[in-house]
């Protein structure tokens, strides 16, 4: 069953959520720990982040500082097999373009292929943090090119052209999309044009950018059906944990905080209390999605999970 037909089949709202892996040297046994905190509420899939590596300074014997390559986190791969194996939910992992050359994407389908699991997340990915040589390598400029990669190697196309058995069961996908635009999109037209383009190739559902105001959510959804897009479109939601998370979430996602939201936060002395406010101001976000019938709510977990299971201890 492909994760779309999650959504057809239930008949409510679906509840999932996206880890982080470890970070480099430190135990899977956080993100199980994560998993064990949510599993309560029967997610249908469960997503995992993937992350390029990144250049660092450090300093050599002779106190000479050098840029060197490193990759903090581990790819998604192992993990998603990970947890199909251990609790039988579905893993998503995130496959992105920027930052992996084209060869590193195909031998991760044929790794993910191998180990049984389909259901794929396509991104672009963050390009600020890359460097020179990632920003030249024969790498996908936009997901959308990743997309083309990946339906090809489903007909048995290899990314150089040439055959390739195709896989028994074919990938499945979902890919973003941006309820308040994409920060590099020039109008909200052309942010509709390239996510029908998306569903035109092939992506099977969408799941939105983080977002705090549900009326930018609705509106978008409108503006897709008008434009013939008829895949479900699922809300992407984050309860704020952070005080700093005001101005942070806008600068790195481009979410708007709402004014009153804005004005709770800035009452708050500390996490703890913006932790509060977070969990009140989503379980209201939520309750009003599940009201206008949505067919899924995918919480970004990452580093929240206690919040998450406040959230959804409300809603489920």
């Amino acid at each position: 069953m492909k994760i779309s037909e999650f959504f057809e089949k239930e008949g409510k709202t679906t509840f999932s959520f996206e880890l982080l892996p470890p970070l480099r040297g430190n135990s899977i046994q956080q993100v199980f720990n994560a998993i064990d905190r949510l599993k309560e509420f029967d997610p249908k899939y469960i997503n995992i982040t993937t992350h390029h590596s990144e250049n660092e300074y450090k300093e050599d014997e002779r106190g000479i500082f050098r840029k060197v390559n490193v990759r903090k986190r581990p790819g998604s791969v192992a993990i998603a097999a990970a947890i199909q194996n251990r609790y039988g939910i579905r893993a998503v992992p995130h496959i992105i373009s920027q930052g992996f050359s084209k060869e590193e994407t195909e031998y991760a389908l044929i790794d993910l292929s191998f180990l049984g699991v389909t259901d794929l997340l396509l991104l672009r990915g963050d390009t600020k943090k890359l460097d020179a040589g990632q920003k030249s390598m024969d790498s996908h400029q936009h997901a959308t090119g990743l997309q083309e990669q990946v339906n090809n190697f489903n007909k048995g196309i290899a990314y150089d052209g040439s055959t390739l058995t195709p896989p028994e069961i074919p990938f499945t996908y979902g890919m973003a999309c941006y309820p308040e635009k994409h920060e590099e999109s020039p109008n909200m037209e052309s942010e509709i044009y390239y996510t029908k383009m998306k569903v035109d190739q092939g992506a099977d559902y969408l799941v939105t950018q983080m977002f705090f105001d549900n009326s930018k959510y609705f509106a978008f959804v409108d503006r897709c059906r008008a434009a013939g897009i008829t895949v479900p479109i699922i809300p992407g939601i984050k309860p704020i944990h952070l005080k700093n998370q005001l101005t942070v979430l806008p600068k790195v996602f481009r979410s708007d905080i709402p004014a009153d939201l804005e004005k709770e936060l800035r009452r708050c002395k500390d996490d703890d209390e913006a932790r509060e406010v977070g969990v009140a101001w989503c379980i209201a976000q939520c309750k009003e999605l599940m009201q206008h019938h949505v067919p899924g709510i995918h919480f970004y977990a990452l580093m929240a999970t206690e919040s998450v299971h406040k959230v959804a201890s409300a809603i489920y």
